[in-house]
């Protein structure tokens, strides 16, 4: 064996692909110019539009006073804790809840009709009520009944009445995941002599799980925003502290106070689940790799 065999030559790009590396980064430098460009335009036109409207002054004032902003501040901050505590709480009980539902529903042979009925009629009833009636409906109706043993606080029954609308919605997430697997792994599964539990366990679900991430944070980005929707029933959250100042100095900046809040929470979810999203599709891209 050479010398030149056993070292062979580096690579080298050729004048023609460092030509297209270069073309690439000055398409890239003027589409981000023109982007930026635009947006501040956009921006520009839309704060002018607003701050020469006639209602102006009385709008900032109305919903952007900064010495409210600063008293109501740390009263719904305190408040959001409790939204942050109930989207905790719910959210595993939500997954839990709806991979149950999902694996009900995919249970075949005759014996199990009862069970698929079931969980058939959950998603439909639980899907087809407004969520904010749910959080009336078990809010209000649980207490009268005078359970013993069944929890009365309000936070607590909202976030059950979160827990039953979203697991519906989530269990459709993971049976659409569920189904989206080619048969044959089932029974490349079964064929190694794996039970179907097993085969569902081991091969299904893994890969179910793993497509349908992205719309599972859709849903729990949309879960943080409906955690206000308790305070219809009287505890503290953010929600509930804006109104209690609003009401005190008919001024609506603390809604504002509680919005911030809440983007502050749910914009970097949405951007995590677009890269996923993205991710996943570069995976399943010809040549993107596992």
């Amino acid at each position: 064996m050479t010398t030149s065999d056993a070292n062979p030559p580096a690579w080298v790009k050729s004048a023609r692909q460092l030509e297209r590396e270069r073309q690439r980064r000055r398409t890239g430098r003027r589409s981000a110019s023109v982007a930026a460009v635009s947006t501040v335009v956009f921006l520009a036109l839309v704060i002018g539009l607003l701050v020469s409207s006639p209602g102006w002054p009385r709008v900032r004032q109305t919903f952007f006073s900064v010495g409210q902003l600063g008293d109501a501040f740390p009263d719904v901050l305190r408040g959001f804790w409790l939204n942050v505590e109930i989207f905790l709480i719910a959210e595993p009980l939500i997954l839990g809840l709806g991979l149950l539902v999902a694996l009900a529903r995919s249970l075949t042979g005759p014996v199990f009709f009862p069970i698929r009925a079931l969980a058939v009629g959950y998603t439909d009833v639980f899907r087809g009520v407004p969520t904010i009636l749910l959080v009336y409906l078990i809010g209000f109706g649980v207490p009268a009944l005078n359970l013993r043993g069944v929890p009365s606080d309000p936070a607590v029954l909202g976030g059950a009445a979160l827990v039953l609308s979203y697991g519906a919605y989530v269990a459709e997430v993971f049976r659409a995941g569920i189904d989206s697997i080619h048969p044959s792994q089932r029974a490349a599964a079964r064929s190694l002599g794996l039970s179907h539990v097993q085969s569902l366990r081991f091969v299904v679900l893994p890969q179910a799980v793993r497509r349908v991430v992205p719309p599972l944070l859709n849903d729990f980005s949309s879960l943080q925003k409906d955690t206000a929707l308790v305070a219809v029933l009287g505890p503290l959250e953010a929600l509930r502290q804006a109104q209690i100042h609003s009401a005190d100095t008919f001024n609506y900046t603390p809604f504002l106070a509680a919005a911030l809040l809440f983007i502050a929470l749910t914009v970097p979810l949405a951007r995590f689940t677009d890269h996923l999203a993205a991710r996943a599709e570069r995976r399943r891209a010809p040549g993107g790799g596992t």
